[in-house]
């Protein structure tokens, strides 16, 4: 009799069941924590003094450059690894119609991490840099471990911008589920609560109906079309420009959390 308690103690810590529970419960518990307090209060809040704004950001928790899993109802959100290349690039390969028409062209000359494993290994050091920089964070979006699809946080500036811009897509298959909203909240949480932003946008060409639902279901603000805004699959493309901002957060993010996380 003895044994069994610490026996089913390490069969509960090597369960991955148990883990995600784990993580979920501890996010909940840091996020009600981090909500709790007065946004004004915050040096990045909009009352701040130009001595707070200017100040460093405060890096995430784990040190800089480490991002630790986002874990959500459904799907984990976490940096790809050079050891994710095989499902990667079949789900790539496999979408590859599906993607392209949305996506910036391959610069001449410069190697496909699709085919390539070493430049999907360059790829993931150059994610790597950025996070340890603060200048982007990428995770790969998986769903019952399997990969499906990636969300970013791109060009992330400071000082009186605080601000940043999220892209994401996902594997056809798994598309029209609610994996990409749920993801982008949790990028939410992540960007005002974590990263201190002010405003993050996405930007959505207008007859890509499938990425604009997503913006629709989780009733993000819309600020307008910038023309010829982006590159895309060799034409520059007007976008719809979507945003939120950390006051916004502050209003609905307890809501969107329990719809999409809880």
């Amino acid at each position: 009799m003895g044994p069994r308690g610490p026996a089913r103690r390490a069969r509960r810590r090597h369960d991955p069941s148990h883990a995600a529970r784990h993580l979920r419960h501890r996010d909940r518990r840091r996020a009600r924590r981090v909500r709790g307090a007065r946004l004004a209060d915050r040096p990045d809040g909009p009352h701040r003094t130009p001595a707070q704004r200017h100040a460093p950001a405060r890096r995430p928790r784990g040190g800089a450059g480490s991002v630790s899993a986002l874990i959500g109802r459904r799907i984990v959100l976490r940096p790809l690894v050079i050891g994710d290349f095989e499902q990667w690039r079949e789900v790539r390969r496999r979408n590859h119609d599906w993607l392209t028409k949305w996506e910036p062209q391959r610069l001449p000359g410069h190697p496909d991490a699709v085919e390539d494993r070493d430049a999907f290994a360059i790829r993931c050091s150059a994610r790597q840099r950025e996070r340890q920089l603060g200048t982007a964070y990428g995770f790969g979006i998986f769903v019952d471990g399997d990969f499906a699809g990636e969300i970013n946080i791109s060009s992330v500036q400071r000082g009186p911008f605080q601000s940043a811009y999220v892209g994401y897509w996902i594997d056809e298959r798994h598309a029209g589920q609610g994996y990409v909203p749920e993801a982008v909240v949790l990028i939410c949480r992540f960007a005002f609560e974590e990263l201190r932003l002010h405003r993050i946008q996405i930007s959505i060409i207008p007859r890509n109906d499938k990425s604009r639902r997503v913006v629709e279901k989780l009733d993000l603000r819309f600020e307008g079309i910038a023309e010829r805004y982006l590159e895309i699959n060799g034409a520059w493309e007007d976008h719809m420009r979507f945003a939120i901002t950390a006051e916004e957060w502050a209003t609905r993010g307890d809501q969107l959390s329990r719809d999409w996380l809880d």
